[in-house]
């Protein structure tokens, strides 16, 4: 099959949707596929790369200084007269496709995909539903976020955040009932989202893991120079965060708990991995509980290495509540990590409570810190968490996802065409247009 993945986030940024976009895009090409992913230029100007198989179109884009790209390493905040002034704009902030759907169609001619696979509810993913409607392409969408997502971000609009969340859960939805099969990588996510009686949605909304690749995270023990590498003592029991550092995924409350947690086991160390706008806000935090020593901050950090920073790891922790699934949750399962989380979301889907970790109330860090210490001290505990956390792990193999997306890429062109084929009895059928002659020898850059 031809096909082509829509995406308004995407590789090297760090977050669900571009780390899955990026595995699913490889992934259908190891199964011997033709893919083609449109998403944002990096850089604001056009242009094309093919790498891993992977043909990528990134379009014509613009900086949103209000956010950052989540690939540059977000800078400290200025201070004014000793205090600190409220970050509003960034200086490596997220590219945003403007009106790219001409762009994309010059490059959706040249292709002809078989399927559209829709990941976002941007711009890219305006002008994909654009295209697939306008020439009678078979539409796939993936639902990845919360309306809690946007609005958890910003604290300027907490007077507005409950009529905005119903705003955007409309908006959100509406992508996924104006395709021909729909998937969120949950059950609970799609609850949240999607009407209870799903009979007046008109399309199916199918809950799919996203998957990670298995074969690449499993128990064991980093080698000693990753230790070095990142100047982790080897003998401490480590919590361990990995994620974006931002407002909504709550990490102050896991520096709470393990503030917490210090006062039994002084030898613990909490490790955060990753970067965001929060990130000056739990420096403060960390200051002020005075535990400074015993919280390092790696920023962001890349397989391979990010696979041995598990390893290091004694448990995962997260506090956050605006989850619909959570790769970097699986990829802590892989590993064989128990789990500490907030039950929220669709967390408890992958920290099941009493059998691979502890699900605790949302926003309360003393349940929390007595789940991390439970684990800590209790080895045999541990224990059957490790192989609670591999069973688990086992039902969202990669391989799992692509193959059922493939199944799902069949059903939706059988769809159109049985769509189509309903219009066409009395109805003008549009054209997929082709390919020009002249399209042939234009420079791919």
């Amino acid at each position: 099959m031809k096909i082509a993945i829509t995406t308004d986030l995407y590789y090297p940024m760090i977050n669900g949707v571009a780390v899955f976009a990026h595995n699913l895009a490889k992934g259908l090409v190891k199964q011997g596929h033709e893919v083609m992913v449109i998403c944002p230029s990096f850089s604001g100007k056009k242009h094309r790369t093919k790498k891993e198989g992977v043909q990528t179109v990134y379009v014509r884009s613009i900086r949103f200084p209000f956010y950052p790209d989540q690939i540059n390493e977000v800078g400290g905040g200025k201070e004014f007269l000793g205090f600190s002034l409220p970050r509003l704009a960034y200086k490596n902030g997220l590219w945003l496709a403007i009106s790219p759907y001409n762009e994309m169609k010059k490059a959706l001619d040249r292709f002809r995909p078989d399927v559209i696979h829709s990941q976002t509810a941007e711009g890219v993913a305006i002008a994909a539903r654009r295209y697939a409607e306008k020439f009678e392409v078979p539409l796939v969408t993936t639902g990845h976020a919360y309306p809690d997502n946007i609005t958890g971000q910003r604290k300027i609009l907490r007077p507005i955040k409950k009529p905005l969340d119903a705003v955007l859960r409309v908006y959100m939805a509406s992508f996924l009932k104006h395709s021909e099969y729909a998937t969120m990588p949950t059950e609970m996510a799609i609850e949240d989202l999607v009407p209870k009686n799903r009979k007046h949605f008109k399309v199916t909304v199918e809950p799919l893991s996203n998957g990670v690749d298995l074969s690449k995270f499993g128990p064991g023990k980093a080698a000693k120079k990753y230790y070095r590498k990142y100047k982790i003592p080897e003998d401490r029991p480590i919590v361990l965060y990995v994620g974006r550092v931002d407002p909504e995924k709550s990490i102050g409350e896991v520096v709470v708990a393990f503030k917490e947690v210090l006062q039994k086991r002084p030898d613990a160390l909490l490790v955060i991995v990753g970067d965001g706008t929060d990130r000056k806000h739990l420096v403060d935090l960390v200051q002020s509980l005075e535990i400074k020593d015993q919280v390092r901050f790696l920023g962001r950090v890349m397989p391979p290495d990010l696979m041995k920073i598990y390893q290091m790891a004694t448990l995962f922790a997260t506090a956050s509540t605006t989850e619909t699934q959570g790769i970097v949750l699986i990829e802590a399962a892989a590993t064989g990590l128990p789990l500490v989380a907030v039950d929220a979301g669709a967390v408890r889907e992958l920290c099941q409570n009493r059998r691979n970790g502890a699900l605790c109330r949302p926003r309360d860090p003393m349940q929390m810190s007595r789940a991390m210490l439970r684990i800590i001290n209790d080895e045999d505990l541990r224990r059957n968490y490790v192989e609670g956390s591999l069973e688990i792990a086992k039902k969202h193999d990669l391989n799992r996802t692509l193959q059922r997306f493939e199944e799902i890429y069949q059903e939706a062109i059988r769809l159109k065409g049985k769509e189509v084929t309903k219009k066409s009895r009395g109805l003008f059928r549009k054209k997929h247009p082709k390919r020009s002659k002249s399209a042939k020898n234009i420079d791919k850059k």
